[in-house]
């Protein structure tokens, strides 16, 4: 990829958990395209949002700190979950604009200090940079498979934070897909909510948007929805059965991680790629 090609990896809870082929198929795709992860030693969770509603000082503080521990490998944090992307760049918002030398007194007490050195990226954000680099590796092209791209929420929102692209008219996912040659189709839910955040206080509404999307996406006629983010394909995948039946939908469709798209063009087996481990069955787009 690009000359700084080396990064801190930020798995995130999720993908240590409940989405493991979102994990399995980032390692997989990323010695094909030079990226080196190395993951972050002691990490911890970021809150996804929910902590900071409680404790916003603790929140950040863990934060600054696994921002210091990267800082400490001389290297960009990566993570592929888009919740853990905003909630580590909020926090470096926060650091960078005064908030630092309040935190250093916490960190102080760990024999660590926030420096404001590591930058926060995510897997789309890099693929997107080194596009052409990603194209060059395809060795099968997508050509015969349709696809509905589903940003998510956190891979855009709010705009003010994450100041990498227009969150009304982003293009960094398309340009990506089309660079390993799957077909686009439109998609009216393209920059919906999933409705991961809000699936426990608001379930029916949440039903409801979730069934939305994979109608819509059927109605299209993608093959599957690919995201960037983790937990908005755990939300589309795990719950599609119950959240289909709950709007007497038959419709079923695949979702898939970026990383498993990705890892299809460039040649690599369902295995591989955690295919397998998706609920709604997924096998059969390669």
């Amino acid at each position: 990829m690009s000359a700084q090609n080396e990064f801190a990896f930020f798995p995130g809870c999720v993908l240590s958990q409940a989405a493991k082929e979102s994990k399995m198929s980032l390692e997989a795709i990323a010695p094909i395209l030079g990226i080196k992860l190395h993951e972050i030693k002691g990490w911890s969770c970021c809150g996804a949002s929910q902590a900071q509603c409680i404790d916003p000082m603790a929140a950040l503080v863990a934060n600054a700190r696994n921002i210091a521990l990267a800082e400490q490998m001389n290297m960009p944090v990566l993570t592929t979950c888009s919740t853990c992307m905003l909630t580590l760049t909020k926090a470096k918002n926060a650091l960078d604009k005064g908030a630092k030398e309040r935190i250093n007194t916490f960190l102080k007490e760990g024999n660590m200090q926030y420096q404001g050195t590591s930058e926060i990226t995510s897997l789309l954000w890099v693929l997107y940079q080194n596009v052409e680099t990603l194209k060059a590796k395809v060795i099968k092209p997508l050509s015969n498979l349709k696809v509905a791209l589903f940003y998510g929420c956190h891979s855009l929102r709010p705009e003010k934070e994450l100041v990498k692209e227009s969150s009304t008219n982003p293009n960094s996912f398309e340009t990506v897909v089309e660079a390993i040659g799957a077909k686009i189709v439109p998609f009216e839910k393209r920059l919906d909510c999933c409705g991961f955040h809000a699936s426990y206080p608001a379930v029916k509404s949440v039903q409801k948007m979730s069934s939305q999307i994979v109608g819509n996406a059927d109605k299209n006629g993608a093959d599957c929805v690919v995201t960037p983010c983790p937990l908005c394909q755990m939300q589309l995948d795990i719950y599609q059965e119950r959240y289909q039946d709950a709007q007497n939908s038959d419709v079923r469709k695949p979702i898939i991680n970026l990383s498993q798209l990705v890892g299809l063009a460039l040649g690599l087996s369902n295995e591989q790629l955690g295919l397998d481990l998706n609920i709604i069955d997924a096998t059969k787009l390669a």
